[in-house]
């Protein structure tokens, strides 16, 4: 099995799937991760204006996650971030495909489309494009995520909201992913916030609740072809 996992910002792989990758490296499967998106230049009026040593280490953190995690190789880009509007939707359909087309892999996680952020529903509909079912597609099953500060705070308003349907238990991987998150100091926020590591537990806990098991990670089934 190859699995690739398709993030917009770096700590995104970890919010949406972190204890799901744990467990697939655990089991040795090969899992393959792409972040797209540079990840802070939103906080500032101008993209120009970040720090670039504040951007090198967060890209530095996003190699520590992955090493981590045990991900077999990191695909590393930087489109903007929170602009990914202003970039021709061909031009990232064009990174996914060439990356799907380098790993081949037959499972896809990626965003949601009913996201708050912008660069997440953008990343969920080029996926879709990238991976459309032609004969001698690797791709049979793709997974949407959700992200903790941005799947919920659409609060269901934007056509679909994020449906779980497929639940894979994390019990052994969880505080793995905790731990993978701490990496990102700078994407850690303090309690209640979402991304906290007590509301990460939290929403790991309530989806294991829901189907029998510790902890679990929650996906929206895309597509499967069998």
């Amino acid at each position: 099995m190859n699995a690739l996992v398709i993030a917009a910002h770096p700590d995104d792989e970890v919010l949406g799937c972190g204890g799901t990758i744990a467990r697939l490296t655990n089991e040795a499967k090969n899992v393959y991760v792409a972040i797209l998106g540079e990840g802070i230049t939103s906080r500032f009026n101008k993209r120009e204006q970040v720090d670039e040593s504040a951007l090198e280490k967060l890209r530095n953190n996003s190699k520590r996650v992955s090493e981590f995690m045990g991900v077999k190789e990191l695909f590393v880009y930087d489109l903007p971030d929170n602009r990914f509007d202003t970039i021709p939707l061909l031009d990232i359909i064009k990174i996914i495909e060439t990356i799907i087309d380098k790993v081949k892999p037959s499972t896809i996680f990626t965003h949601h489309y009913g996201d708050l952020n912008i660069d997440h529903s953008i990343i969920h509909r080029a996926t879709l494009i990238a991976t459309r079912p032609l004969a001698g597609h690797s791709v049979k099953k793709v997974y949407a995520y959700e992200v903790p500060s941005s799947t919920e705070w659409a609060f269901g308003q934007f056509s679909t909201r994020f449906r779980a349907n497929v639940f894979i238990d994390i019990g052994a991987t969880l505080e793995k992913k905790i731990e993978a998150m701490e990496i990102y100091e700078s994407e850690v926020r303090l309690f209640p916030h979402p991304r906290s590591p007590e509301a990460l537990r939290a929403l790991a806990k309530r989806w294991g609740a829901a189907v029998g098991f510790n902890a679990a990670e929650a996906f929206e089934l895309i597509r499967e072809m069998k």
